[in-house]
């Protein structure tokens, strides 16, 4: 067989967004959900917010990356798949946290969508007020 690489998982999630994702050393290739990131993410701006962890600790092209994402839209998918690398890094090398936390990558971001309360056309929406 072939010599063994360690697998390292992590958990990331956004908005209604999960991602599993998977790291192991390489050549920085960044698969997502089968596609290669560029095309997964075909902004500039939601490619960059996927990939910041590897960025901060400069890492991006020695880090092979399998993600698999589910739920939500593109940007809440980009911070998903951020949040789980930047949480399989840290089990790769414990290290690696302080730089992590200090770019805020660590943190998942508690933002959700609000519920529609009822009677009203939206969340925070109301009814036009008529006196007449």
């Amino acid at each position: 067989m072939s010599a063994e690489t360690t697998i390292f998982l992590g958990t990331g999630r956004r908005k209604t967004a999960t991602a599993r994702v998977r790291l192991q050393s390489g050549t920085g290739k960044i698969v997502i959900n089968d596609r290669e990131v560029e095309k997964y993410f075909p902004t500039e701006a939601l490619l960059r917010n996927a990939v910041a962890p590897l960025l901060t600790v400069e890492l991006r092209d020695k880090i092979d990356v399998a993600a698999t994402v589910t739920g939500s839209g593109p940007n809440g998918q980009a911070g998903a798949v951020a949040h789980g690398i930047a949480r399989a890094l840290q089990k790769m090398n414990a290290e690696l946290r302080p730089a992590l936390k200090k770019a805020g990558h660590m943190t998942r971001d508690p933002r959700e969508k609000e519920r529609k309360k009822a009677g009203q056309p939206g969340a925070r929406k109301r009814f036009q007020f008529s006196k007449r």
